[in-house]
């Protein structure tokens, strides 16, 4: 993962653990009429990601475990990053939008296969 996805997903985790509160913006209200469908969209990345996440079960296997939780975060990071294309207009954070999307395709399907392996698919 290069420097700037990984960037990306620690400020994604850390925001994610943040409380309610401290992410909504103001109390006056003003987050609510700022929110748009790329708002709503990027919540809804970060709740499925955490869905999936809270399905998963220790396996027993620590490298195991860490891959079967990393593949919805990867998820989630590809489907914010389709967010930004579809909503953003910043040239520059598209192109790290997308450098993101090539990025953790590339890692999913390496987890994917890893995890296909014999030695590491039976553990599931």
């Amino acid at each position: 993962m290069n420097k700037r996805a990984l960037g990306f997903v620690l400020l994604l985790i850390l925001t994610s653990s943040l409380p309610t509160p401290a992410r909504q913006g103001p109390a006056n209200g003003r987050r609510e009429q700022a929110a748009g469908p790329a708002w709503s969209e990027l919540e809804q990345a970060m709740g499925k990601m955490h869905a999936e996440m809270g399905t998963i079960r220790p396996s027993g296997d620590d490298d195991v475990d860490f891959v079967r939780i990393m593949l919805p975060h990867h998820q989630a990071a590809i489907d914010m990053a389709r967010t930004q294309l579809v909503y953003g207009k910043d040239p520059q954070i598209r192109r790290l939008a997308q450098e993101i999307i090539t990025d953790q395709q590339s890692e999913i399907e390496l987890m994917r296969l890893w995890l296909k392996q014999s030695e590491h698919g039976s553990r599931k």
